[in-house]
């Protein structure tokens, strides 16, 4: 079974509401503190799922607005905002369709895993770079295509697929998401033709020791799971 991690999680899963998440067994955001000072500033949560990192995010004092693409995610996140005393604008549609936004009108866009599913990511970076204002930044978590190429259940850790392999793979069973896998460079043509540039790459190691998450594999001592970018759309 090919696991990752994702924040678009059933409602009631143990993902904290404190700082923003990137992926399983990670640093999160108050260590690498790619966004920045959120406070006042108006965030896109892209794939916001059940509202973990929006509702993270409004507790800094950002302005959130989060999308999803699936109707039961936006009402786990909306029920959970309402649970918490957290108001986050959120909207249910394709994370392409974001024409309900100004243009230069966002000050940083995130996205944790939430990408992961999207065929048409080209047409997702060409919306978010006409919503960012000039400079700002968009952080997007990922599963790593390196992680792919193994079947975490298997003690060996023997090679399932090739690594450039595209074909869409279910995320957590045959029940779960499907993912589309992309490789780094991939990411990086699709950032760089949407007029973005690329400040930072991080293959996060997880701690040697420690609690680990529900989603923990031993294949993660060995391969990165999570793939965590940051880029800038460009001034003009």
């Amino acid at each position: 079974m090919y696991q990752r991690f994702s924040v678009a999680a059933p409602a009631g899963d143990d993902l904290p509401t404190d700082a923003l998440s990137y992926g399983a067994d990670v640093p999160r955001e108050d260590v690498l503190k790619l966004l920045g000072h959120v406070e006042g500033k108006r965030i896109l949560d892209l794939g916001c799922g059940a509202g973990h990192n929006a509702i993270a995010l409004a507790r800094q004092g950002a302005k959130v607005i989060g999308i999803d693409e699936s109707s039961d995610q936006v009402a786990a996140a909306r029920a959970a905002c309402q649970r918490e005393g957290i108001k986050v604008e959120l909207h249910h549609a394709p994370l392409a369709e974001l024409a309900f936004l100004r243009a230069d009108s966002i000050e940083g866009a995130v996205s944790a895993f939430g990408l992961a599913p999207v065929e048409d990511l080209d047409r997702v970076f060409r919306q978010v770079d006409r919503v960012l204002r000039p400079e700002m930044p968009l952080v997007l978590s990922l599963p790593h295509p390196a992680f792919a190429v193994l079947d975490p259940e298997d003690p060996e850790r023997r090679v399932q697929r090739s690594y450039w392999d595209g074909a869409p793979v279910a995320a957590n069973g045959e029940e779960g998401p499907t993912d589309v896998p992309r490789t780094i460079s991939a990411l990086f043509t699709s950032l760089s033709r949407a007029n973005f540039r690329i400040d930072t790459i991080l293959e996060p190691e997880p701690p040697a020791r420690g609690r680990r998450s529900p989603r923990w594999t031993d294949a993660m001592r060995y391969l990165p799971a999570t793939l965590i970018i940051r880029a800038r759309k460009q001034g003009i």
